[in-house]
């Protein structure tokens, strides 16, 4: 009322200010400071709002804004300079109730004048005062950064834990990093260090020290899946500094932001030696050359396979009514069909399946020429020789492809195939040798192979771990079963849209078995050999394993390695503290 009193219209809607923030907001300078934002105007707008450029356009203002700015750095020096952009955020919240860009750009300005303290107030009292509306990433950030630079590193932790549970702010890598690299460079990770103010208060059992690392990086595994290159050179840095003057230190020197890690695969390292390294761990053994830790599969567990389970059938359902149209009755149909084989499966007796064939994808294996086909030969190749391997495979074929005529399409063309006799008998000797599974019509067969990688086959299974163990006396390759035999690299399905890529990528590298082998001319093949390249040995996630003792009863300390993205596929970053235990530190 007093602000309406005073003449100022405040009548012209909230969309109004909110546009008009925005505008402000399209630039660093708008926030208060020179924060390095390049705002939205391209080249030569860089740091300026559309204001600013506007007020450029008038080369009278030039000279009025030289003398403006001259007594503005005479106040500034007085008092906290607040921008235009905060002002209006202000205003913005005294009349309307506060949204999550207002606050946001208070916040920024708050830290661009170095007072985190002021800024997570704000934070705490939008969060107060809004509950429904949560606040995101872009807003948490400046604030954990300045924490971070300011080496505040109790209340950065504090808040790190506050935007984890926050349900609307979706961490990235690089957050976990900085983190990380603040507390390393701090020396808290260091035996001898002083305890974090406010850690165990947090849920942490440590607050300094190797074991302390270890629940972070914990933390990391359960929400990360890889960091980049330059995320791995921070860290190494972020050791180096921290660990400085320290014996199990003297082999890390800082590096350029800029310079490549060099593997280092050919020295063990001392029990005691703080290892952060480029390594390549070895693909028969899972074994990291640096420390000797071998890294784990790691498998979903009950709970991740159900929500497999569920996520086939929901896929199952959209598929089929973006193939049929909107009755309800026919989208319930699918995920029926897909039930019923999840049921058989599970009730079947005789063999459990240790093998699961993708059979389109088998038989039209590079028949990508002139006389190419849908290529039955093919697929009893590949049974044939998944049964010398001491495996029970399972065909899972579309309908169509057990039909006497069928459109096939091999990339050069799509015509109409006819089953001849001997390609009949195929299908026949499948059948009748219960190795053969017909998708219903207008069902997508992906989703049949994937549910049968993760079935429990309880009845078949009868209790038996049907995974094979190194160096058993069948022979036959370690790893999980059934396995999945498929050349589909899935990466634009659609399951990728249903289920966490945590658990995606988990079920992908313990399932799937690629192969290659001559493609056949209908039943003429020149070379009959196959070649399968093996589900991973070991996960591509963060993980933590323990590391040999070399002579020691308390071992020294655990190994964690991280996967990098533009890193080789074997390659990690491993980094391993030794432990406080081992009194080696110095």
């Amino acid at each position: 009322e007093k602000l309406k009193e005073s003449g100022m219209c405040v009548g012209v809607g909230q969309n109004c200010l909110n546009t008009y923030l925005y505008v402000l907001s399209t630039s660093g300078g708008g926030s208060g400071g020179s924060s390095g934002s390049s705002g939205i105007l391209g080249r030569g707008g860089e740091g300026k709002s559309i204001l600013d450029i506007m007020r450029q356009l008038d080369p009278s203002s030039e000279k009025e804004e030289e003398n403006e700015e001259e007594e503005e750095e005479k106040e500034s020096s007085k008092e906290r300079k607040m921008s235009t952009a905060e002002e209006v955020a202000t205003f913005h919240d005294l009349l309307y109730q506060p949204t999550e860009q207002s606050v946001s750009i208070r916040v920024k300005s708050l830290v661009n004048n170095g007072d985190a303290v002021g800024a997570e107030q704000l934070l705490n009292d939008f969060a107060a005062s809004q509950p429904k509306d949560e606040l995101r990433l872009r807003t948490y950030l400046p604030v954990l950064k300045l924490y971070c630079e300011t080496k505040n590193i109790s209340c950065a932790l504090q808040l790190f834990q506050k935007m984890r549970f926050t349900k609307t702010c979706f961490l990235e890598p690089e957050n976990y990093v900085l983190l990380l690299t603040s507390i390393a460079e701090c020396g808290y990770f260091r035996s001898d260090s002083e305890p974090i103010k406010g850690a165990k208060e947090l849920g942490y059992v440590h607050d300094s020290g190797p074991e302390l690392f270890d629940e972070l990086a914990t933390e990391m595994s359960k929400e990360i899946l890889e960091i980049t290159s330059a995320s791995a050179r921070r860290l190494y840095n972020a050791f180096a500094s921290g660990f400085k003057g320290q014996t199990m230190a003297q082999n890390l020197r800082m590096m350029h932001l800029l310079a490549a890690m060099t593997p280092e695969n050919d020295v063990i390292a001392d029990h005691d030696e703080l290892v952060v390294s480029r390594v390549t761990v070895d693909g028969s053994t899972a074994q990291c050359p640096r420390t000797k830790a071998t890294l784990r599969l790691i498998l979903l567990e009950e709970d991740q396979r159900r929500q497999l389970h569920d996520s086939l059938l929901q896929g199952a359902e959209s598929q089929y009514k973006d193939f049929l149209g909107t009755k309800k009755k026919d989208v319930a149909a699918a995920a029926k069909h897909l039930t019923n084989f999840a049921n058989w499966l599970d009730t079947r007796e005789g063999k459990p399946f240790t093998a699961i064939v993708d059979g389109a994808n088998v038989a039209y294996y590079m028949q990508n020429f002139d006389q190419g086909k849908f290529n039955f030969h093919q697929l009893e190749f590949m049974v044939d020789a998944l049964e010398k391997m001491n495996e029970h495979p399972l065909v899972i074929l579309p309908n169509k492809y057990l039909r006497k005529h069928f459109h096939a399409n091999t990339g050069s063309s799509n015509y109409k195939q006819t089953l001849n006799r001997r390609e009949q008998a195929i299908i026949d000797k499948l059948t009748k040798g219960g190795k053969l599974y017909r998708c219903p019509p207008m069902c997508l067969d992906d989703y049949y192979w994937m549910l049968a990688s993760v079935s429990d086959q309880t009845v078949s299974r009868n209790g038996i771990d049907l995974d094979v163990p190194p160096g058993n006396e069948e022979g036959r390759w370690p790893g999980t079963r059934p396995m999945l035999i498929t050349n589909d690299q899935m990466r634009d399905h659609r399951l990728l849209d249903l289920m966490e890529a945590r658990l995606f990528r988990r079920w992908y590298s313990c399932h799937i078995v690629n192969y290659n082998f001559t493609a056949f001319v209908d039943n003429e093949c020149i070379d009959r050999e196959i070649g399968f390249s093996t589900a991973d040995f070991f996960s591509r996630e963060i993980q933590g394993n323990p590391t040999p003792g070399y002579g020691t009863d308390t071992g020294s300390g655990t190994a964690w390695h991280f996967p990098i993205s533009d890193w080789d596929a074997d390659e990690r970053l491993c980094i391993r503290i030794p432990s406080s235990k081992q009194n080696v530190h110095k």
